[in-house]
């Protein structure tokens, strides 16, 4: 159908791993959205930091978290903790990690970051 494109999540276009990672992603040709499951003990700063070589993270998400906790730590100072249920948009320049012992699954909406999020450089 032309003006609607509908894609689900169980034959992604890519799949990345990262240390303690999952992120899936769909190309729905005018926008790219991504499904990231981080586990337990995943930290931006050790998960991700070793493959994009950035002192912090210089995505900017804009997301919707399902399940799990998330700390985030900006480079201005802020904090704030993301929950199930609770929509973010977070710039760039910061540290993230999962609280607790139950994976954070966030659907990322921020096509750029979608498509390069953890890509092996």
């Amino acid at each position: 159908m032309k003006g609607i494109a509908i894609r689900g999540f169980d034959a992604p276009d890519a799949t990345r791993t990262p240390d303690h990672a999952l992120v899936e992603v769909i190309d729905l040709g005018s926008a790219i959205v991504a499904r990231m499951t981080l586990h337990p003990g995943w930290r931006w700063s050790t998960s991700i930091k070793p493959v994009v070589g950035t002192d912090t993270c210089q995505a900017r998400h804009l997301g919707l978290a399902l399940q799990g906790h998330l700390h985030v730590v900006h480079d201005d100072g802020t904090e704030a903790d993301i929950g199930p249920g609770e929509a973010y948009v977070i710039e760039p320049g910061h540290d993230a990690w999962v609280v607790g012992d139950e994976a954070l699954v966030a659907y990322e909406f921020e096509s750029s970051t979608a498509a390069e999020y953890a890509r092996d450089r």
